[in-house]
């Protein structure tokens, strides 16, 4: 049964899940950046044209920065947007790496199309949750943050910017709280073969007692994704497009190229990164899992998988345990006399 190696099979300290997150990678990189670069090209090329149509006529005829940060409303809701799509990729992507994670531990190779039959029967609901999770997490900040956006458009009386103050940091706060409690819904769907309700409740019940812990990991592995991804990995980029399309002469017949540049260095940079958050996702759920319900010691005790159906049952929570069942109240019953002329194992009743 399953062995371990760059991803242990126990209750995994932080670091050791950082570490597992890279050695997916390692472990199987066409199949992980494979799944990466696709779902990085999909999510950043949206994202250029919103920006494309959004940042307005201004913008478009003139790419110098002292234009672009004219608009600080626009560039705030653009860097929102690009963040929400950012979010929807890490998280789909965490879907397709919970099997690639999970074969690793039993020591067996994935290909990059294994890796797309492991999620296609259920990339449709992998795709609902997504997009659930992130409006829940959306609403939750919206809501108390509203007077404090009426009170920056000037529509909202004086005494919405006291409340404002309030809303604010109440909206971050129930947003992470959203967001840590359901975000392991996205293995679990995966990997327990569950239902959109089934997945959420699970991942109800995983954060439990663990809240402060998981949320901590994602915070750190956030860290690490945004400083890699956006400063040193898209630094070359920056650099000639500000070479290329930074003077104060650029026209609209250069918007086209430069967005096109940009757009290639987020695919490059986050293709690389993204994997790392999305892998520290999944592997929250199986340590989660291992710690609240026993999962490595119970998974010991079960034959090895045969074929993706047999791999896929054991990781689900009714799965059959493989153990004895549990011995039921002691009772002293007193020795029966054996029948007159018999002998002990013979003519017993």
């Amino acid at each position: 049964m399953p062995r371990g190696g760059d991803v242990p099979f126990r209750p995994m300290s932080i670091s050791e899940m950082l570490d597992g997150a890279i050695a997916g990678i390692r472990h199987s990189p066409r199949a992980v950046l494979g799944m990466s670069v696709a779902i990085s090209t999909v999510v950043q090329v949206i994202g250029s044209v919103v920006s494309y149509y959004f940042i307005g006529r201004e913008a478009r005829g003139e790419v110098t920065p002292r234009v672009l940060l004219r608009s600080v409303g626009a560039q705030a809701t653009l860097g929102g947007i690009d963040l929400v799509l950012t979010a929807f990729g890490i998280l789909v992507l965490a879907g397709f790496l919970a099997p690639v994670l999970a074969r690793m531990m039993f020591g067996l190779n994935i290909s990059l199309r294994q890796a797309w039959l492991d999620v296609r029967a259920r990339f449709g609901r992998l795709l609902l949750v997504t997009t659930l999770l992130i409006v829940v997490a959306l609403a939750t900040l919206a809501l108390p943050v509203l007077p404090f956006a009426m009170a920056v458009a000037g529509t909202a009386p004086p005494t919405f910017g006291v409340l404002s103050l309030i809303g604010f940091p109440v909206g971050v706060t129930l947003m992470l709280w959203a967001y840590v409690t359901l975000v392991q819904s996205i293995p679990a769907l995966i990997m327990e073969r569950q239902g959109i309700r089934g997945a959420l409740a699970r991942a109800r019940r995983l954060s439990k007692e663990r809240w402060w812990r998981t949320l901590g990991t994602l915070l750190l592995a956030m860290l690490i994704t945004v400083f890699m991804g956006f400063f040193a990995l898209r630094i070359p980029f920056l650099v000639a497009q500000a070479l290329l399309f930074g003077g104060s002469g650029s026209g609209s017949d250069q918007v086209f190229p430069a967005l096109a540049l940009d757009t290639v260095g987020r695919i490059v940079s986050w293709s690389v990164v993204l994997p790392f958050d999305a892998g520290v996702i999944a592997l929250l759920y199986m340590d989660r899992r291992m710690r609240r319900e026993g999962f490595d010691i119970d998974l010991a005790t079960r034959p090895a998988p045969d074929g993706d159906d047999d791999f896929f049952e054991l990781w689900r929570p009714s799965a059959p345990s493989g153990r004895a069942p549990a011995a039921g109240p002691v009772t002293y019953a007193p020795p029966v006399a054996p029948a007159p002329g018999a002998t002990y194992g013979q003519g017993a009743p």
